[in-house]
């Protein structure tokens, strides 16, 4: 007789758990593509803004319109990426897309002066833009249910350890210090992501949509005695274009007024990367190799907890929940961060060491619910619209988070830290009430389906 022992599947190791993710192809070549080209994308990210300061020589000012441009291209780009995909190969757009940025990246060692640095960056914003929404697209249509949350959790933990790894590698060019060794690193940032081209143009055909045409009558319409009725299949083609246009996104009050929330909660982003290192170097007693170390805290947090905490987040009910425990989480670590001020060091850095990990699971939790109802609510006919529209919401985020927290955290001190908090418990609260309602909605049509009567 076996025992209970020889016969219990054994747990499987840490290597098999990790093959196991990536067992789907589609998803296999997404993680590739993106552990090659967000090492260049790190590296960019950590000597650009020096490279165009010190190197080209450009302004504060200057800067600050260049990221501006570049960010309002990507919102355009969001939505335009997304309406793409509907139409056209997903594939092909998203090579496309990602062979123009990298191309483009490889460029900004050419800018000399203010206009030329201000049309590759805009270029560079809307076509990596484009290209992440493309690939949302390409999620919504390669995967279904809980496997597109894990999909999307999966490809935000393979970007943060590429991110942090071509971080370092930027830090070379700025340890040598000298023109030639930024234009060579940004060089090689552009290649690293023209190299994710090569697994890219292996996607299967499943992640396309069907072209406009492909969704047109397939067959015409016939009299009964054979004979083409020509009106009637025109009829029928422009009843078809008719309920084509009421599948937008824009006629969705449910998915906008989701969109919206996202948007606003997805502002937490600028607080780490603007609020806390000025409020750290500015208003507290802590080191301020510390805004470093958080740094670190985030990223390891987002690396070890996104996937096993976006299990489930296809389920409405379980995505309100995430959603609510994040809008909790990030006011407190609003309110935590603020009363760094004033502390002494060893205090202060206890202090915004918990503010830190409150936002950073507060960031993994909103993700989860937020690409949950993101692909839940969407209408599956338009996915690259609705995905393209949702994308959109977190650019305009992007755009308005600067503004919002200096009007707020960096103006006020204590008392605008609480209301932002107070912004971020209200958009995430209010994402949670968008959750509650579509689940109650689809348990009250499941429960008014008849149960099939047995013979």
């Amino acid at each position: 007789m076996s025992t209970a022992l020889e016969t219990s599947d054994p747990k499987p190791t840490w290597r098999a758990r990790l093959a196991n993710s990536v067992a789907d192809p589609v998803l296999r070549i997404l993680v590739g593509a993106t552990l090659i080209s967000r090492v260049g994308r790190g590296i960019f990210l950590t000597v650009t803004v020096l490279y165009f300061s010190l190197i080209v020589g450009l302004s504060p000012a200057d800067l600050a319109v260049i990221l501006a441009a570049a960010s309002g291209a990507g919102v355009v780009a969001a939505f335009v990426g997304g309406w793409l995909a509907d139409r056209w190969s997903a594939k092909k757009l998203i090579v496309t897309f990602t062979a123009i940025g990298g191309t483009n990246l490889v460029a900004y060692v050419f800018a000399h002066d203010f206009w030329s640095a201000l049309v590759l960056a805009t270029l560079f914003g809307f076509f990596d833009q484009a290209a992440n929404s493309t690939r949302s697209a390409i999620i919504a249509r390669g995967f279904d249910g809980e496997s597109r949350v894990q999909a999307r959790a999966v490809l935000r933990t393979v970007t943060n350890v590429s991110i942090a790894a071509g971080s370092g590698l930027g830090a070379l060019a700025l340890a040598i210090g000298t023109a030639d060794a930024y234009r060579t690193l940004i060089v090689g940032a552009g290649i690293l992501d023209l190299l994710g081209l090569v697994l890219l143009v292996r996607l299967p055909a499943r992640v396309d949509a069907p072209s406009f045409g492909a969704r047109r009558v397939r067959e015409p319409v016939v009299t009964e005695t054979g004979s083409l009725d020509a009106q009637a299949t025109a009829d029928a083609l422009a009843a078809e274009r008719r309920d084509w246009r009421r599948r937008s996104p824009w006629r969705d009050p449910r998915y906008l007024l989701l969109t919206l929330c996202s948007a606003v909660f997805g502002m937490q982003f600028g607080v780490g990367e603007l609020a806390v290192p000025l409020w750290i170097t500015h208003e507290t007693d802590a080191p301020n190799v510390l805004v470093a170390v958080l740094l670190v805290i985030n990223t390891l947090v987002v690396v070890l907890f996104q996937v096993p905490l976006s299990r489930g987040t296809h389920d409405l009910r379980v995505a309100a929940r995430a959603a609510a425990v994040a809008a909790w989480l990030m006011a407190a670590a609003c309110v935590v961060y603020a009363a760094a001020a004033g502390l002494p060091v060893g205090f202060a850095v206890a202090v915004l060491v918990v503010a830190a990990l409150a936002h950073a699971f507060a960031e993994v939790l909103s993700q989860a619910g937020g690409w949950g109802l993101s692909f839940e609510l969407a209408d599956p006919a338009r996915a690259g619209a609705y995905q393209g529209v949702y994308g959109m919401g977190y650019s305009v985020g992007a755009l308005s988070a600067p503004l919002v927290i200096n009007a707020t955290a960096l103006s006020h001190g204590f008392a605008g830290w609480v209301a932002l908090g107070a912004i971020f418990l209200a958009s995430g609260l209010g994402t949670w009430w968008i959750a509650r309602r579509a689940a109650s909605r689809t348990a009250e049509s499941t429960a008014d389906v008849p149960a099939p009567v047995l013979a």
